[in-house]
């Protein structure tokens, strides 16, 4: 059984929405992806939502980015969504349309673009029952910190030769 949706509202949008998958998969976790338009086939939608297993939804969109919110409509697993940068708007009309969602139906939304962040996001609500899971992210997190140091030293070595 797949533990995450990827959903989203047009096949334009995974240039975007493949790094989610990509991540996900890094960490061995299984997955599905779709696409559906909350505007365009709204029963194709809906029985995405209805019919998943899983544990949460990655939902991306552009431009008006109904789709997080018509999903999050109609489940109460917890729903990411990636405002895509679509329009001449740069990604803030989609970013808007996220994040003001009605009081009672929650949508977490991440950066324009920001699909990576998204499947960190659903692996932290995955690992909260999953201790393989916290467990390789507990590494990620390592992993960028030794990242960090590694370049402030080499910095730092470059500036006492100055």
């Amino acid at each position: 059984m797949s533990k995450v949706m990827i959903l989203m509202g047009s096949d334009s949008d995974w240039q975007i929405m493949k790094k989610a998958a990509i991540q996900l998969k890094e960490f061995g976790v299984d997955f599905e992806a779709a696409v559906s338009s909350a505007h365009r086939t709204p029963e194709k939608t809906l029985n995405i939502v209805k019919n998943f297993k899983g544990s949460c939804f990655i939902v991306g969109a552009g431009a008006a980015a109904h789709l997080a919110g018509v999903v999050a409509s109609h489940t109460t697993l917890p729903v990411i969504a990636v405002p895509i940068n679509a329009t001449s708007l740069g990604g803030v009309d989609a970013l808007y349309s996220t994040v003001q969602m009605p009081s009672g139906i929650p949508v977490a939304s991440m950066a324009v673009d920001g699909a990576k962040n998204a499947a960190l996001f659903a692996l932290q609500i995955l690992s909260l029952s999953d201790a393989a899971i916290k467990e390789k992210l507990t590494k990620f997190k390592k992993e960028m910190v030794d990242e960090v140091n590694s370049k402030d030293a080499k910095l730092q070595s470059l500036i006492k030769e100055l």
